[in-house]
């Protein structure tokens, strides 16, 4: 791709999504700080209100008295450190400074008192008879308990408005320098404001990356980092594309595809500011329905409760609510790309289901009137019988979505319409064009529709949303990519419009990659193993004693190391996409290259999900050994593709065991890594290793798509299915 003077103004906000924070003014770190301190903080004073609770007729020994000392000057310090953040965050806010102030000196007060009445050293000695402390005087220090804790709450809420203030600030910034770009009608103007815009993308990009970071609520998280994927995306799109209306004014179709970029945009930065707020800009409310499997779990928690309450809710609301469940069944039933195995099989569970809920009712009302055993037993074995047909169901609904999504990602994992499309364009073939847009419209169609039907099988919120952003995501790509391929059939010599159409195809097969991590995700959650796509087979256990991890920390890495964690993991999360689709195209799925090359994909998973403070892997520990395994998984792997080109002709043998020869080494030297002992550099080694990890899953992607492409040559000149791990062909007995 042809650079730009103004690259690197989104090469800033693109790089920066995801990043932690760093060199911006004090008050984009003052949440994170005040967050900090209350950590420090609320533990100290529940330790405070266990002492207090003690016995008063215990006798006091000095170790407990040297305790409660402690505790109480701990408690003093760490007022001290909170009252510092919030003074500056008031020097930084005028509109809060009495507020902020009187918050602090309330706390500052409690801090010290609490201080004076834990100072209890010589409680026991005669000579400190008439000294007050925790002991004689339990109301004052419980008073400035809740002073202390009232006090940080305050300073805590008002720097939440900061930050928000902040966020808001930032937002209409960036709107503001945009609509400039939208105006602009000459490059050298435009290179000026783009260059102004990367930077307010910038600080827009931290301060929401903070504030997604802090966020409690899973849903609202998953719905901040859909929009900030959307706005770290379109950043390069909004460069090509304007840069291509630039070049080509007069050109309808470059004008339609800026359009696209800026309106996606503006919706991504307003979804920004109604999460932040907690409320519509517009007014309006959210109107997407709920999914199958929420309704599926709500109706079952709404059956189960009538065992404990018959009236718990009318017969006319569970009936009403079964149907809501069975119609939102024809989105799979009504799909074209339902298969009639599965439509049959789903209108037959939702018959069995609604006749379950029937029956399930008389002996409800039965129930209501007169209340026996053989009642009770029954309505027991009713409910039971409704959650079996409704598990059916479930089973059924996420078959029928993700082998769906699986068959169309392996089915366009060439993307070969847009490799069409390309071609097209430069050829300026407008004939040829109308024919590729129209398979591009049918494909977006297929994946939009199907992730719909993964949403309701999604299982969690975080997963729906993602499902939702997907979905949007493949409506509107796919028309800015036949807006973009029309614009270069129309200029076929435009290196602009080239670049700009190669941008907007990157983001669909990134989008193709990002839904393949999901359709895996979906189906850890379905199966109740979040975070692991495959076991391990028979892969070595922890060792229980490692004398080369002692030195090791046993805690999770804190937020500033597991934030710069996060960013080398990015590349790693896409490269075990690649491997995913690379090893689907294999027909024999126990062949020894594809184990192990599983086998690795999966591990690699697992360290990804270690970057983002997910998955099995909990500790600095559990990553380390995981990466030993790796590597010898890779050595493994070297073996049985060296096997393999036993069989192959000199030319195609040689080019494996150039591949073969790149892998060997990275092995060994992760092996090497990974026994070396750093003391407490423990993010040096965990940045090595990772880096080292992409490079080898890199190479396991080539070396699977390469083997792969030999063994389906090597059949076609044998005339036959060749086994690649068949022992007696190695060995040329057969």
């Amino acid at each position: 791709m042809a650079a730009s003077p103004s690259s690197a103004g989104v090469g800033g906000a693109g790089a920066v999504y995801g990043s932690s924070p760093s060199g911006l003014t004090l008050d984009s770190g003052l949440e994170i700080k005040t967050r900090s301190v209350e950590q420090t903080l609320l533990p100290l004073v529940s330790q405070i209100t266990t002492l207090i609770n003690h016995k008063d007729n215990t006798k006091k020994s000095d170790k407990t008295l040297q305790a409660i000392q402690r505790v109480g000057q701990a408690v003093n310090l760490a007022v001290g450190r909170f009252v510092k953040v919030g003074e500056a965050i008031a020097n930084e806010n005028w509109d809060l400074k009495e507020e902020i102030n009187i918050a602090c000196i309330e706390a500052k007060q409690a801090g010290e008192t609490i201080a004076v009445l834990t100072d209890v050293t010589n409680v026991n000695h005669p000579q400190s008879d008439g000294q007050i402390t925790i002991f004689t005087d339990k109301t004052g220090v419980i008073k400035a308990a809740r002073l202390l804790l009232s006090s940080v709450t305050k300073v805590l809420l008002l720097a939440d408005r900061v930050v928000i203030k902040q966020i808001i600030t930032s937002r209409n910034k960036v709107l503001a320098t945009m609509e400039r770009l939208e105006r602009v009608n000459s490059f050298q103007e435009f290179v000026q404001i783009f260059s102004q815009f990367g930077n307010e993308m910038v600080e827009f990009a931290h301060l929401t990356g903070d504030r997604q970071n802090d966020l409690k609520d899973e849903k609202k998280k998953a719905k901040m980092a859909a929009a900030r994927a959307v706005l770290e995306k379109c950043t390069m799109m909004l460069l090509t594309a304007s840069k291509t209306c630039l070049r080509h004014p007069n050109c309808e179709s470059a004008h339609k595809n800026k359009e696209g970029v800026f309106d996606r945009m503006k919706l991504a930065l307003d979804k920004v500011i109604e999460i932040v707020t907690d409320c519509k800009l517009n007014g309006e409310t959210d109107i997407s329905s709920i999914s199958i499997f929420t309704g599926i779990k709500e109706f079952k928690m709404n059956i189960e409760a009538l065992q404990e309450n018959l009236y718990f809710q009318s017969k006319e609301n569970l009936s009403a609510a079964l149907e809501v469940i069975l119609e939102r069944t024809e989105d799979f039933t009504d799909s074209a790309y339902t298969s009639h195995e599965h439509r049959e099989r789903i209108l037959e569970l939702s018959t069995q289901a609604r006749t379950e809920v029937q029956q399930f009712m008389s002996v409800w009302i039965q129930a209501q009137s007169k209340k026996t055993k053989s009642i009770t037993e029954e309505l027991e074995l009713g409910i039971l019988k409704i959650g079996h047909s409704l598990n059916e169901l479930k089973k059924e609904l996420h078959s029928t979505a993700t082998q769906l999504a699986a068959d169309l990602l392996k089915y366009h994992a060439d993307h070969v319409v847009l490799k069409a499309l390309k071609l097209t364009g430069v050829e300026g073939n407008l004939e040829a064009l109308a024919d590729y847009a129209c398979k591009l419209s049918e494909q977006k169609e297929q994946l939009v529709e199907t992730c719909r039907l993964l949403r309701h099988v999604s299982g969690t919120e975080p997963l729906e949303i993602t499902c939702i952003h997907a979905e949007e995501t493949f409506q509107v790509t796919g028309q800015q990519i036949i807006s973009a391929a029309e614009t270069l059939t129309l200029h076929p010599s435009s290196k602009i419009a080239k670049e700009n159409l190669d941008v907007f195809c990157e983001a669909w097969e990134s989008q193709i990659n990002d839904m393949s991590t999901l359709l895996r995700e979906i189906n850890d959650t379905f199966e109740g193993r979040r975070g692991e796509k495959y076991g391990y087979l028979s892969l070595p256990k922890p060792m229980k004693s490692n004398t080369n991890l002692k030195s090791l920390k046993p805690d999770k890495p804190d937020s500033e190391e597991q934030a710069r964690i996060a960013k080398l993991g990015l590349k790693l999360g896409l490269l075990t996409s690649d491997a995913d689709c690379e090893i689907e195209k294999w027909e024999d799925q126990d062949n020894e290259i594809v184990r192990y090359g599983r086998n690795m994909s999966s591990m690699a998973y697992s360290l990804y999900l270690f970057t983002r403070g997910e998955g099995p892997l909990k500790t600095f520990q559990d990553l380390i050994h995981q990466l030993e395994v790796f590597a010898t998984e890779g050595l493994k792997l070297t073996s049985s593709v060296q096997a393999f080109s036993k069989q192959l002709k000199d030319d195609d043998k040689l080019m494996l065991l150039l591949e073969i020869n790149k892998l060997i080494p990275l092995c060994h030297q992760l092996q090497t890594i990974t026994k070396t002992s750093l003391q407490n550099k423990v993010f040096l080694k965990v940045d090595k290793c990772i880096t080292k990890t992409r490079s080898m899953m890199a190479l396991l992607v080539q070396l699977l798509s390469l083997c792969y492409k030999l063994l389906k040559k090597l059949q076609v000149e044998n005339n036959g299915w060749v086994s690649v791990t068949n022992k007696d062909t190695i060995d040329g007995k057969t």
